[in-house]
């Protein structure tokens, strides 16, 4: 499928049907682009909460509650096909980042333990360098971002709608899901499916600035 013409025409569903399901082979695409999606210094500060049936999703839409102002992503969350919590690590403590080294190792990256302590030892300079600033959690909280919009282009390639969604109560997916004992935030959920004939947004021209208000030469 043409790039340009995906940048152009993928959007954000309003409203899905939710008759029609992903097939799984498109799923576990899906999936692919968040696992491979790039981080800063390969640190992968990130866990995936994928609700593919409808008591998953009924647990996330707890974070839309029908008595306040957020119900209105509700039907997006129950009636799409799968739905993606994406949450960004705290913290990068030295267990953590031993395990990533230790699959880095088991993936062949290192030439010789010179190799992997070199990567190690630079990883490390990096993170201490957001620790002494105290924004390590928002260091690692773009580093997501990063991996949604690489699920949102990828969702456009295979011919799947998605709706990143950040209005909801993150406390209420934290409490359902235990993240703050794991030591998680949820930052956006993403919904994943077909649109319905009753989103409007389908057929709404897209509308972005200027090339000349965006771009300038160095």
């Amino acid at each position: 499928m043409d790039l340009l013409h995906v940048l152009k025409t993928r959007y954000t569903t309003k409203a899905y049907d939710a008759a029609r399901r992903i097939p799984e082979e498109t799923v576990q695409q899906l999936l692919a682009a968040l696992r491979y999606s790039p981080s800063s210094v390969n640190a992968q500060p990130w866990h995936f909460i994928i609700a593919d049936d409808d008591a998953g999703k009924q647990r996330l839409a707890k974070a839309t509650p029908a008595s306040g102002s957020l119900f209105y992503n509700r039907p997006k969350i129950t009636q799409a096909s799968h739905v993606v919590v994406l949450c960004a690590r705290n913290e990068l403590p030295e267990s953590y980042l031993e395990t990533v080294l230790d699959k880095e190792e088991q993936d062949g990256r290192y030439a010789d333990a010179a190799a992997r302590e070199r990567l190690d030892t630079a990883r490390a300079g990096y993170v201490q360098q957001h620790l002494d600033a105290g924004d390590v959690a928002h260091w690692n909280q773009k580093q997501v971002y990063l991996a949604q919009g690489f699920l949102l282009l990828s969702a456009g390639l295979l011919g799947v709608d998605a709706t990143p969604i950040e209005g909801f109560l993150p406390d209420v997916i934290s409490e359902e899901f235990g993240l703050k004992e794991k030591g998680l935030t949820p930052l956006v959920i993403v919904a994943l499916g077909y649109h319905s004939d009753k989103d409007a947004n389908a057929t709404c021209p897209k509308s972005r600035l200027a090339p000349e208000s965006i771009f300038s030469k160095a």
